[in-house]
């Protein structure tokens, strides 16, 4: 879904200068895009399998092989269908299998925004990925393969390690509008969210503390409220989480992006607990030590996140240096390189 936000704005940018769009999308991000934006051609895409906090290779690899029998070629078939209504000029790929080889197949440029090429197109510190060395090599060769030779790749970060290639671009995290239109307040409560089959060791850590925690994804079929002595599950609403998100004290979240990328634009520290085996994850968690703003922790304990609360403060000051950005960095850049690709 971090995915699908970002298009968001960026689609709303190029309509905005006159740019006729179509959208191809797949998954979750699809009806989320055609809400808010419309006329989304869906496709089938690729998905990942979780438990424990862990990715499962297998039953993603068995996963994605069902899905593929029926959903590649009904994407073919998509495929013919856009070039002869559309012919497009140029195509702008998230992290996107099908519109890169969409783009290839056409001879059309390629221009990749995302967060995820930051792992081939920048030289890492060897503390951020000390014991993760295969990893990180097995990631980064997967990520070269993503989207080779695209005409430049547009790379949203919150942290800037030296760019190791050419045709890369650096720009502040691309966020919703709804995160600027929110005032930063500070609160007593935690919030927390977690999708990734963790949840039971997870809350019964929280559940230690005393501290009050507003707990989104771990019970997913929640129509209202429930609480649970110190903890509150919520269902998952927008504009709720939101308003939880700009007046909590600090988040204990996973190690996904978006929300990171959220938590410090409102200057809110991080407890990351990133999925293993996803070493995206692992990178944007270290990195949020690195600099300050907050702990990596792979598990959970009690004392993890006392210590976390504990230090909250401390985190909050080394988070002030960071700044409020905004998206006209990021739209600047994909439109100067739209007006190089095509001109």
């Amino acid at each position: 879904m971090g995915h699908a936000t970002r298009s968001r704005v960026m689609i709303d940018a190029l309509r905005a200068d006159g740019h006729e769009v179509r959208i191809v999308a797949s998954g979750r991000a699809a009806p989320y895009l055609e809400e808010h934006l419309g006329g989304v051609t869906e496709i089938w895409g690729l998905t990942m399998a979780y438990a424990d906090n862990r990715v499962r290779r297998f039953d993603t690899m068995l996963a994605n092989l069902r899905g593929a029998v029926d959903g590649w070629p009904r994407n073919v078939r998509r495929a013919f269908r856009l070039a002869e209504d559309f012919a497009p000029d140029a195509v702008v790929s998230d992290f996107e299998s099908f519109s890169y080889l969409f783009a290839r197949r056409h001879r059309l440029p390629v221009i990749a925004v995302d967060n995820i090429q930051i792992l081939d197109r920048c030289r890492q510190p060897r503390a951020v990925i000390a014991g993760h060395e295969a990893d990180y090599a097995a990631a980064r060769a997967l990520v070269a393969l993503k989207a080779p030779r695209a005409f430049h790749y547009v790379i949203t970060t919150f942290f800037e390690p030296p760019v190791a290639r050419r045709r890369t671009t650096l720009v502040p995290p691309i966020l919703r509008p709804e995160i600027f239109a929110a005032t930063p307040e500070q609160g007593d409560h935690l919030l927390v969210y977690q999708t990734a089959g963790a949840g039971g060791a997870l809350t019964k850590a929280l559940a230690a503390t005393g501290v009050e925690c507003r707990v989104y994804g771990v019970r997913k079929d929640l129509e209202s409220d429930e609480r649970d002595g110190n903890l509150r599950f919520r269902p998952f609403s927008e504009a709720t989480f939101v308003d939880d998100l700009r007046t909590a004290r600090g988040v204990v979240a996973g190690g996904g992006f978006t929300l990171l990328s959220e938590a410090v634009q409102f200057g809110k520290p991080v407890l990351s607990t990133p999925i293993a085996g996803q070493f995206e994850q692992v990178l944007n968690a270290r990195w949020i030590e690195r600099l300050g703003y907050g702990l990596c922790a792979p598990i959970v304990h009690p004392r993890t996140v006392r210590d976390f609360v504990d230090r909250s403060d401390d985190f909050g000051h080394a988070l002030a240096g960071h700044g409020r950005a905004d998206n006209s960095r990021a739209t600047s850049a994909l439109l100067d390189q739209l007006g190089a690709a095509t001109s």
